[in-house]
């Protein structure tokens, strides 16, 4: 598709957003039916529920403009997840499983973290300032996902050192 206008370069970064966030949340319900540690999983579940909203305002956002999304390949989100699955499959450690579910999924919050950014900055180029509010409402959701990620990545590692302290007093 030959971008000429402004508008047409929104669209398409926003159709992008749009499909890499319903794809992510599909990645989002696979790997909480592989987590085995029950919080991990209500938070993966809640982050679901979460990125449903999300693509139910990024549609909104798509009526105020009057557009439909563009169609995209996504192969971008296709790679991530097929190496996601490889490189899980291959990790026995349930603590270290948790731990890459986790990194894995804060790494792709990220990148969706600089779509939105962008996209905002774009919104209000093109004078779509409601299309803005909507998009960092959005934009704090994921903060929120990243930092509440961060926190399980931070307990798990300390729950690690705690046992390899505790081992080593005990010997």
């Amino acid at each position: 598709m030959p971008i000429k206008t402004p508008k047409e370069g929104f669209l398409l970064m926003l159709s992008e957003l749009r499909q890499g966030t319903d794809r992510t949340t599909k990645f989002f319900e696979e790997i909480s039916q592989m987590a085995q540690d029950q919080d991990i999983k209500e938070a993966l579940d809640a982050r679901v529920f979460v990125s449903q909203k999300i693509l139910s305002t990024l549609d909104h956002c798509f009526r105020i403009m009057g557009e439909q999304p563009v169609k995209l390949t996504g192969h971008l989100y296709e790679v991530f997840a097929e190496e996601f699955r490889k490189e899980l499959a291959e990790i026995q450690n349930p603590a270290v499983r948790h731990f890459f579910l986790l990194t894995r999924a804060s790494q792709l919050a990220h990148l969706r973290i600089a779509e939105y950014k962008a996209l905002i900055a774009a919104a209000d180029l093109s004078g779509h300032y409601a299309v803005g509010v909507l998009l960092e409402s959005c934009l704090a959701d994921k903060l929120a996902f990243v930092e509440r990620t961060q926190r399980f990545i931070r307990a798990i590692a300390g729950a690690k050192v705690a046992e390899r302290i505790a081992a080593r007093a005990a010997a």
